[in-house]
């Protein structure tokens, strides 16, 4: 498994647009230019790709430097107000934290849930990551951090939305040289698909079209898992279309292993 991205990294990359300059992040995050440049150097680096095109007068994303910012700004944001937040609601917490979340959540949440302890060192954690799906949802805890897609049954539990993370279908091009590229999204009933047995539950796979009605595709798999990275696995290996969160995808995408359909 890849490490997760650095926080600050992004952090500082998300200033030097936001200020449409090095100087400008520079003078916003009180560090010299020279880090703020090595920041960014060092993102693009781990993401194998460039996010910004220079020039002595602009500064400008490209398509993945775009699509970076776009899916971690909003994250940014929440994580500073949820900080405001409990700052102001409680300066010191303390006591035992019961958590338990998906095992593909440490990808986005173990940089944040760190700095978390390392804010509130009275905090006595004790996260479990061997859930999937709604089994993350005991009683036995005192939170619980859901992927979810599609609709959420009423339960017992009170619940607070986090972040929508959007999905896409993804298939390989060794799969697409074989069936060609679907046109429409109902095509997908008669092609070979990978299936999550948590997120769905077997039911149809929901998409909106243009006009904001839901498409209900019934589909057939062989290949049925319960964890987003061994969908993606299937999909690279040409098994089926895949229907995935979008930010673990990018790298695979970037690189020509997966195709958005």
């Amino acid at each position: 498994m890849r490490d997760a991205l650095d926080l600050n990294t992004v952090r500082v990359y998300a200033a030097v647009v936001d200020e449409q300059s090095f100087a400008g992040a520079s003078r916003l995050l009180a560090m010299p230019s020279s880090n703020v440049s090595r920041h960014v150097a060092s993102l693009e680096r781990r993401l194998g790709t460039r996010l910004l095109e220079r020039s002595t007068r602009h500064l400008r994303m490209t398509e993945a430097g775009r699509l970076l910012y776009e899916r971690a700004k909003p994250l940014l944001d929440t994580l500073l107000s949820t900080e405001e937040e409990l700052g102001a609601v409680q300066r010191e917490l303390r006591g035992p934290l019961k958590m338990c979340m998906p095992g593909e959540a440490p990808r986005l949440l173990a940089p944040i849930l760190a700095e978390f302890c390392s804010l509130h060192p009275g905090i006595e954690l004790e996260c479990d990551t061997r859930m999937t799906g709604l089994e993350v949802l005991r009683e036995d805890v005192d939170l619980s951090i859901v992927f979810h897609r599609g609709h959420q049954e009423d339960s017992a539990f009170i619940t607070r939305e986090l972040a929508t993370l959007p999905s896409i279908v993804v298939a390989a091009p060794s799969l697409l040289a074989r069936t060609g590229m679907p046109r429409h999204v109902r095509e997908l009933k008669s092609l070979p698909c990978i299936t999550t047995l948590s997120a769905l539950k077997g039911q149809p796979w929901q998409f909106q079209d243009a006009a904001g009605e839901i498409v209900k595709v019934p589909v057939r798999s062989r290949y049925r898992v319960n964890s987003g990275e061994l969908a993606v696995a299937g999909a690279r290996q040409g098994i089926g279309f895949a229907i995935v969160a979008a930010y673990p995808c990018q790298e695979d995408l970037a690189t020509g292993r997966l195709q958005e359909v």
